[in-house]
């Protein structure tokens, strides 16, 4: 009587007591292929970042913490003609070159572009970005915002233009006065360009603000900018 009572046997489908391994060979036997260990998608494209930003918003520094990281990075250090800086450092912040000198690369079109910018000559050459893409590695270039309008016009929407800024215009102002680096002459005329340059702001990317004393939220943002960048099914190829 109490057997009678008992709900009917289930039958414990074969995937629940076969091996792993088993299940694995007949799914491929069942669908006449084997299963590739390759990755289903290739390697994102190295990509070209062009950073630009108003005098004193901070760019420089987001680009050094980005270097220190973010891996698979190189930073093209650009040409200037003018005097270091205190602090600066020949090869690391820029090469710096006589006006005579950096007209010479421009006449043996080393460049990718050129620009004067506050009386001096800027400039990024074109070896060290294909040297480095070919390795992989992803570039970024801080550049005035004539070198940006020229980069834009040779890579298109190949490269991704990322534009940094202040919170607000008082606090960019307040920063240039605390560089202690300006004439009252400069310092309108690094003012006045800001201004022009915020004009440019829809034709970049992304916008960043790099808040007083929030950079690594800016480098952070830079990185999900990168990383957005990435994983496009539709990936960016930049060509030199």
């Amino acid at each position: 009587m109490g057997d009678a009572r008992r709900p009917p046997a289930v039958p414990i489908p074969p995937v629940l007591i076969a091996g792993k391994a088993e299940v694995f060979r007949a799914l491929e036997a069942s669908l006449g292929k084997s299963f590739s260990s390759k990755e289903l998608t290739p390697p994102p494209n190295p990509l070209i970042i062009v950073i630009r930003g108003p005098s004193g918003v901070g760019k420089d520094s987001v680009i050094k913490r980005l270097r220190e990281v973010q891996e698979g990075i190189h930073f093209v250090v650009t040409a200037m003609s003018r005097a270091k800086r205190l602090g600066e450092v020949d090869g690391k912040d820029y090469f710096f070159v006589s006006k005579e000198e950096f007209l010479s690369m421009v006449d043996r079109d080393e460049l990718l572009e050129s620009a004067l910018v506050y009386g001096d000559y800027k400039r990024v050459p074109k070896p060290h970005i294909s040297e480095y893409m070919s390795k992989g590695y992803d570039i970024v270039l801080r550049v005035d915002i004539q070198g940006a309008a020229k980069l834009k016009s040779i890579f298109g929407n190949s490269a991704v233009f990322i534009f940094i800024v202040a919170e607000n215009e008082a606090e960019l102002v307040d920063r240039l006065i605390d560089r202690k680096m300006e004439t009252s002459d400069t310092l309108l005329l690094r003012v006045k360009t800001a201004h022009e340059e915020m004009k440019h702001l829809k034709q970049f990317n992304y916008e960043v603000v790099n808040a007083k004393g929030k950079l690594e939220s800016a480098v952070k943002l830079v990185e999900s900018n990168i990383d957005v960048e990435k994983a496009k099914v539709r990936q960016r190829t930049a060509v030199i």
